[in-house]
Protein backbone atom coordinates (compact mmCIF):
# COMPACT_ATOMS: atom_id res chain seq x y z
CA UNK A 1 0.00 0.00 0.00
CA UNK A 2 2.97 2.05 0.60
CA UNK A 3 4.54 1.57 -2.32
CA UNK A 4 1.07 2.44 -4.13
CA UNK A 5 1.01 5.73 -2.47
CA UNK A 6 5.03 6.25 -3.16
CA UNK A 7 4.42 5.72 -6.79
CA UNK A 8 1.46 7.85 -7.03
CA UNK A 9 3.63 10.31 -5.27
CA UNK A 10 6.46 10.06 -7.57
CA UNK A 11 3.92 10.38 -10.50
CA UNK A 12 2.40 13.25 -9.55
CA UNK A 13 5.37 14.98 -8.80
CA UNK A 14 6.15 14.31 -12.49
CA UNK A 15 3.55 15.61 -13.67
CA UNK A 16 3.90 19.24 -11.66
CA UNK A 17 7.04 19.25 -12.91
CA UNK A 18 6.73 19.09 -16.15
CA UNK A 19 3.12 21.77 -15.88
CA UNK A 20 5.52 23.98 -14.64
CA UNK A 21 8.17 23.57 -17.33
CA UNK A 22 5.73 23.98 -20.03
CA UNK A 23 4.94 27.72 -18.54
CA UNK A 24 7.98 29.17 -19.51
CA UNK A 25 7.86 31.63 -22.19
CA UNK A 26 10.10 33.17 -24.11
CA UNK A 27 11.58 36.78 -23.54
CA UNK A 28 14.74 36.99 -25.42
CA UNK A 29 16.08 35.09 -28.72
CA UNK A 30 19.19 37.26 -29.76
CA UNK A 31 23.03 36.22 -31.03
CA UNK A 32 22.12 32.55 -30.34
CA UNK A 33 21.11 32.86 -26.92
CA UNK A 34 17.15 32.09 -25.81
CA UNK A 35 15.63 33.21 -22.37
CA UNK A 36 12.67 31.81 -20.67
CA UNK A 37 10.58 33.40 -17.82
CA UNK A 38 8.04 31.29 -15.92
CA UNK A 39 5.99 32.82 -13.30
CA UNK A 40 6.85 30.86 -9.34
CA UNK A 41 3.95 30.74 -7.18
CA UNK A 42 3.73 32.52 -4.02
CA UNK A 43 6.84 34.67 -5.36
CA UNK A 44 6.61 38.35 -6.79
CA UNK A 45 10.08 37.77 -8.88
CA UNK A 46 10.03 35.17 -12.06
CA UNK A 47 12.38 31.98 -12.45
CA UNK A 48 14.52 32.45 -15.50
CA UNK A 49 16.14 29.69 -17.58
CA UNK A 50 19.02 31.33 -20.37
CA UNK A 51 20.24 28.36 -23.57
CA UNK A 52 22.37 28.66 -25.76
CA UNK A 53 25.20 26.46 -28.04
CA UNK A 54 28.86 26.78 -27.09
CA UNK A 55 31.30 25.23 -29.17
CA UNK A 56 34.07 23.69 -26.78
CA UNK A 57 33.69 20.94 -24.50
CA UNK A 58 31.86 20.37 -21.37
CA UNK A 59 35.66 19.94 -19.34
CA UNK A 60 36.62 23.25 -20.50
CA UNK A 61 33.11 25.46 -20.20
CA UNK A 62 33.39 23.47 -15.87
CA UNK A 63 36.89 24.61 -15.68
CA UNK A 64 35.65 28.04 -16.58
CA UNK A 65 32.98 27.64 -13.74
CA UNK A 66 34.59 26.31 -11.14
CA UNK A 67 37.76 28.90 -11.30
CA UNK A 68 35.78 31.13 -9.15
CA UNK A 69 37.44 34.04 -8.86
CA UNK A 70 37.92 34.54 -12.80
CA UNK A 71 34.08 33.61 -13.57
CA UNK A 72 33.52 37.21 -11.76
CA UNK A 73 34.64 38.80 -15.23
CA UNK A 74 31.70 36.95 -17.58
CA UNK A 75 29.02 36.57 -14.33
CA UNK A 76 26.47 39.77 -14.79
CA UNK A 77 27.02 42.36 -12.72
CA UNK A 78 29.34 40.37 -10.44
CA UNK A 79 32.04 42.63 -8.61
CA UNK A 80 33.81 40.50 -7.19
CA UNK A 81 33.70 36.50 -6.18
CA UNK A 82 35.98 34.16 -3.89
CA UNK A 83 35.45 30.41 -3.10
CA UNK A 84 34.82 30.28 0.89
CA UNK A 85 35.05 26.35 0.81
CA UNK A 86 35.25 23.04 -1.02
CA UNK A 87 34.61 19.89 -0.21
CA UNK A 88 33.86 16.99 -2.54
CA UNK A 89 31.21 17.42 -4.99
CA UNK A 90 30.43 20.92 -3.40
CA UNK A 91 31.62 23.97 -2.62
CA UNK A 92 30.58 27.66 -1.45
CA UNK A 93 30.95 30.55 -3.02
CA UNK A 94 30.46 34.59 -1.90
CA UNK A 95 29.46 36.96 -4.71
CA UNK A 96 28.84 40.48 -4.69
CA UNK A 97 27.06 41.67 -7.41
CA UNK A 98 26.58 45.62 -8.70
CA UNK A 99 23.15 47.39 -8.70
CA UNK A 100 21.96 50.72 -9.92
CA UNK A 101 21.56 53.55 -7.62
CA UNK A 102 19.75 53.85 -5.61
CA UNK A 103 19.41 50.15 -4.50
CA UNK A 104 21.96 48.88 -1.84
CA UNK A 105 24.22 46.35 -3.49
CA UNK A 106 23.86 42.53 -3.17
CA UNK A 107 25.58 39.96 -1.92
CA UNK A 108 25.18 35.80 -1.84
CA UNK A 109 26.21 32.87 -0.74
CA UNK A 110 26.13 29.66 -2.99
CA UNK A 111 26.46 26.33 -2.24
CA UNK A 112 26.81 24.84 -5.61
CA UNK A 113 27.02 21.05 -6.20
CA UNK A 114 28.44 19.41 -9.01
CA UNK A 115 27.21 15.90 -10.83
CA UNK A 116 28.43 14.68 -13.58
CA UNK A 117 26.18 12.36 -16.04
CA UNK A 118 26.97 9.56 -17.64
CA UNK A 119 26.17 11.30 -21.03
CA UNK A 120 29.03 13.23 -20.21
CA UNK A 121 27.22 15.77 -19.06
CA UNK A 122 27.62 18.10 -15.99
CA UNK A 123 25.26 19.78 -13.86
CA UNK A 124 25.63 22.48 -11.12
CA UNK A 125 22.66 22.63 -8.82
CA UNK A 126 22.73 26.31 -7.03
CA UNK A 127 21.30 26.31 -3.13
CA UNK A 128 21.69 29.67 -1.73
CA UNK A 129 22.35 29.56 1.95
CA UNK A 130 22.33 33.03 3.10
CA UNK A 131 23.46 32.56 6.87
CA UNK A 132 26.80 30.41 6.06
CA UNK A 133 28.52 33.86 7.12
CA UNK A 134 27.61 36.82 8.48
CA UNK A 135 25.96 40.03 6.71
CA UNK A 136 28.47 42.14 5.20
CA UNK A 137 28.38 46.03 5.82
CA UNK A 138 26.73 47.96 3.27
CA UNK A 139 25.47 44.86 1.38
CA UNK A 140 21.69 43.30 1.45
CA UNK A 141 22.39 39.44 1.27
CA UNK A 142 20.60 38.01 -1.26
CA UNK A 143 17.30 35.96 0.73
CA UNK A 144 17.08 33.25 -1.59
CA UNK A 145 18.78 31.19 -4.79
CA UNK A 146 17.37 28.27 -6.44
CA UNK A 147 18.99 27.13 -9.78
CA UNK A 148 20.66 25.11 -11.99
CA UNK A 149 23.54 24.44 -14.92
CA UNK A 150 23.36 21.62 -17.31
CA UNK A 151 25.91 21.34 -19.91
CA UNK A 152 25.36 18.34 -22.40
CA UNK A 153 27.95 17.65 -25.13
CA UNK A 154 26.22 17.90 -28.43
CA UNK A 155 27.27 16.62 -32.08
CA UNK A 156 30.03 18.63 -34.13
CA UNK A 157 31.82 19.79 -30.90
CA UNK A 158 29.01 21.90 -29.37
CA UNK A 159 27.84 21.69 -25.77
CA UNK A 160 24.20 22.67 -24.97
CA UNK A 161 24.12 25.02 -21.72
CA UNK A 162 21.27 25.39 -19.78
CA UNK A 163 21.27 28.31 -16.78
CA UNK A 164 18.24 28.59 -14.74
CA UNK A 165 17.48 30.15 -11.34
CA UNK A 166 14.90 31.72 -9.20
CA UNK A 167 16.22 34.22 -6.43
CA UNK A 168 14.58 36.16 -4.12
CA UNK A 169 17.05 39.25 -4.04
CA UNK A 170 15.96 40.16 -0.61
CA UNK A 171 15.35 43.53 0.98
CA UNK A 172 13.11 46.19 -1.30
CA UNK A 173 14.02 46.05 -5.18
CA UNK A 174 11.99 48.02 -7.61
CA UNK A 175 10.05 46.13 -9.80
CA UNK A 176 11.77 47.57 -13.10
CA UNK A 177 15.19 46.51 -12.36
CA UNK A 178 13.97 43.23 -10.98
CA UNK A 179 12.03 42.74 -14.71
CA UNK A 180 15.33 44.02 -16.59
CA UNK A 181 17.57 41.53 -13.87
CA UNK A 182 15.54 38.36 -15.16
CA UNK A 183 16.68 39.11 -18.54
CA UNK A 184 19.67 40.32 -19.20
CA UNK A 185 21.18 38.49 -16.03
CA UNK A 186 20.80 34.62 -17.90
CA UNK A 187 21.52 36.33 -21.32
CA UNK A 188 25.00 38.18 -20.49
CA UNK A 189 26.22 35.31 -18.26
CA UNK A 190 25.37 33.11 -20.98
CA UNK A 191 27.45 35.47 -23.59
CA UNK A 192 30.15 36.54 -21.56
CA UNK A 193 30.41 32.49 -21.19
CA UNK A 194 30.27 31.62 -24.82
CA UNK A 195 33.37 34.94 -25.12
CA UNK A 196 35.26 33.63 -23.09
CA UNK A 197 35.52 29.53 -23.85
CA UNK A 198 35.70 30.73 -27.75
Amino acid sequence: MSLTRLLLASAALCIASAAHAEDWRLAKDEEGIKVYLSEVAGSPYKAYRGVTLIKSDVAKLRALQEDVVGACAWIHECQEQRLLKHEGDKSWTYTRFNTPWPVTPRDSIIEVTTEQGADGSVIRTLHGVPNYQPEEKGYVRVASVEGRWTMTPKPDGMVEVVYEAHTDPGGSVPSWLSNKFVVEAPFNTLKGMRQKAQ
